[in-house]
C-alpha cells in the first residue's frame, strides 16, 4: 500500500477479486451480513453540525448519529471537489487513478468513471446484496461524446436502482433520472423525470425528501436480505433548496433549513431500520464530499441568489471547496453500527473516505481486487475496538487538485504543499513550489498560518521524496482509460 501500512489487512486472501470468506470480530462463528448505509452530502463543512460546535444550525438526528457511534476529528477526502471525490468513496482509490483528468467532469464530458473499476455497490453486489443509490451521481453522463453509453450510469457500476442526478442540480442540462426497465431516456434502462433542473425550482426543492423517501422504501423492501443504501444527498450544494415544511425553520436561514432537512432524512432511515427490527445489523457512516464553497461568501449577488448568505462553514479550517487547504479537505466522518461500534467516541486518528471500501469489504468477506492498487486501508479494528492490538504506522495522506495530480502530503502532523489555489483567489499571503514548499504541522495549527518549512528541512525533504515517489507509482501504473 502506497498510502500507509495501517491495520493488517486481516484475511484477505487473493485468490480473486470477490473470493469470499466468513468474516467475524474476534469471534469463531459466522456472522450476519451488515446492511450497509451511507449518507455523503454535497459541500457540507465541518463546522456546519451541531456536534461540531454550530450554535444555530440544528442537526439533532446526526448529533445522535454521533452520539451512537464513533466520529472522526480528523476525516479526510482526496480532493475538494465532487467527480474525484466520489470516485475515491466508491473505489478507495486517489483520484490520479481515475483517468477522468479533472476534479469535475460536466454532463458534456466524454469520460466517466471506467468500467473495470471495481466500486463498493459491485463488490457488495456479487456478496448477494441488494444495492440502491439515492441522489447525485456525478460520475459520467450519456452524452454525444460518449455515444451515449449507458456504462456511464449507476446500474453500470454496480447499483441495481437508482433515483437522483446526473451531475450537481446547478447545471443548465442537469437531468433528474430514476431507473425505469422501459425507458429510454437519457439511455435504455432510465427515464428523465425533469430536465434543465435550475429551471424547476419545485423539483430542486424536493431532492432532499424525494431522496429520503425512496431510500425508505428500498430499506423496507429488502429488510430482510442485506443491503446497500448510498444516499447522496445535492444539498447544501449552491444553489440551495429546502422543501416547503422546512422553510423558515432554521435561525441561520435557508443553509440552516436545508440542513434540517438533511438531518431530518438521517432521522427518517434510522427509524425505519428501528421498526424493521435490523438497527443493530446496520453499519451507517456519513460524511460529505468536499467543504463548502465558500467562493460566494463574499458575493452579495449571483445565479444563487444571496450567496453570501448560504454559505456553511468549514470551521476552524482555512478555505473550502476547490482549494488545497484543509477547509475543502476535512469533513465530517461518523461511524455508527450499535453493539459493534463503541458509542460517543471521538478518534482523533486521521482516517479518509479511501478507508471505507476496504473495511466494508473486509467485515463483508470480500477481497480487495489484487490486480491494482487500493489506496485506503481496513480500519475495523479500530473502529471495532477502544483498545485495538494492531500497531500502526503515521498516517499519510495524498491531497488532489483540479488536474486530480497530487498537491500535497500529509504524514503524522505533518502537511506539506508544493502547490496552493482557492477558488476565492485568495492564497492568504503564501505561495508554493516543488523548490519552496510550504510545512505546516496541522494539529496544531489548525488554520495552516505558520510555515514551518525553514525549522525543519529533514521533514520537507522526507514529503517531497513521499510524494515524488508517489507520483512516479500513478504514473507507472496509469489507469484503465489509458489501456482501453
Amino acid at each position: 500500500m502506497n498510502r500507509r501500512n495501517f491495520l493488517k489487512l486481516a484475511g484477505m486472501t487473493t485468490a480473486g477479486l470477490f473470493t469470499s470468506r466468513n468474516f467475524s470480530f474476534g469471534q469463531e462463528q459466522k456472522q450476519q451480513l451488515p446492511n450497509i448505509v451511507i449518507f455523503f452530502l454535497d459541500d457540507s463543512g465541518y463546522g456546519d453540525y451541531e456536534h461540531n460546535g454550530n450554535p444555530v444550525i440544528r442537526t439533532p438526528n446526526i448529533s445522535k448519529l454521533k452520539q451512537d457511534g464513533t466520529s472522526f476529528s480528523q476525516f479526510y477526502v482526496t480532493t475538494a471537489a465532487c467527480s474525484a471525490s466520489r470516485y475515491s468513496l466508491l473505489t478507495g482509490r486517489y483520484p490520479g487513478r481515475s483517468g477522468l483528468g479533472s476534479w469535475v467532469i460536466g454532463p458534456e464530458s466524454k469520460k466517466y468513471i471506467h468500467e473495470k473499476e471495481i466500486t463498493l455497490a459491485k463488490g457488495l453486489k456479487s456478496k448477494g446484496y441488494a444495492t440502491g443509490m439515492f441522489g447525485k451521481w456525478h460520475l459520467g453522463t450519456p452524452n454525444k461524446n460518449n455515444s451515449f453509453d449507458s456504462k456511464s450510469l449507476p446500474l453500470a457500476n454496480g447499483f441495481d436502482t437508482w433515483i437522483g442526478t446526473n451531475v450537481s442540480h446547478d447545471y443548465s442540462n442537469a437531468m433528474l433520472i430514476q431507473k425505469d426497465p422501459t425507458g429510454h431516456e437519457p439511455v435504455d434502462g432510465y427515464s428523465i423525470i425533469t430536465k434543465n433542473l435550475p429551471s424547476n425550482t419545485k423539483a430542486c426543492e424536493s431532492l432532499t425528501g424525494r431522496y429520503a423517501n425512496a431510500a425508505v422504501d428500498f430499506i423496507k423492501a429488502n429488510k430482510d436480505k442485506p443491503f446497500f443504501a448510498y444516499i447522496a444527498h445535492n444539498m447544501p450544494h449552491l444553489g440551495i433548496h429546502a422543501s416547503e415544511s422546512f422553510k423558515g425553520r432554521s435561525r441561520r436561514g435557508l443553509l440552516g433549513d436545508v440542513m434540517e432537512e438533511i438531518d431530518d432524512s438521517v432521522g427518517k432511515v434510522r427509524k425505519t431500520l428501528e421498526d424493521c427490527g435490523i438497527t443493530d445489523n446496520t453499519l451507517i457512516i456519513f460524511s460529505s464530499d468536499n467543504g463548502p464553497w465558500i467562493r460566494f461568501r463574499n458575493t452579495e449577488k449571483s445565479k444563487y441568489g444571496e450567496a453570501r448568505m448560504h454559505v456553511g462553514y468549514a470551521t476552524p479550517f482555512r478555505d473550502g471547496k476547490g482549494s488545497t487547504w484543509e477547509g475543502g479537505h476535512r469533513v465530517p466522518g461518523i461511524f455508527c453500527w450499535p453493539g459493534k461500534i463503541p458509542a460517543n467516541r471521538n478518534l482523533q486518528i486521521p482516517a479518509s473516505t479511501l478507508d471505507i471500501l476496504p473495511t466494508i469489504f473486509n467485515i463483508t468477506g470480500i477481497n480487495l481486487p489484487t490486480d491494482r492498487t487500493i489506496d485506503g486501508c481496513n480500519i475495523g479494528p479500530l473502529l471495532m475496538s477502544d483498545k485495538p492490538k494492531e500497531k500502526f504506522q503515521p498516517f499519510r495522506f495524498f491531497y488532489s487538485y483540479h488536474d486530480n495530480k497530487p498537491s500535497a502530503i500529509r504524514k503524522g502532523p505533518w502537511k506539506l504543499h508544493i502547490r496552493i489555489g482557492s477558488q476565492t483567489g485568495d492564497n492568504y499571503g503564501f505561495t508554493a513550489s516543488r523548490e519552496k514548499p510550504l510545512l505546516f504541522q496541522v494539529e496544531q495549527d489548525l488554520s495552516e498560518r505558520i510555515d514551518r518549512a525553514a525549522e525543519h528541512p529533514e521533514i520537507v525533504k522526507e514529503l517531497l521524496t513521499d510524494l515524488e515517489n508517489f507520483q512516479k507509482q500513478l504514473q507507472t501504473e496509469g489507469t484503465f482509460w489509458d489501456k482501453s
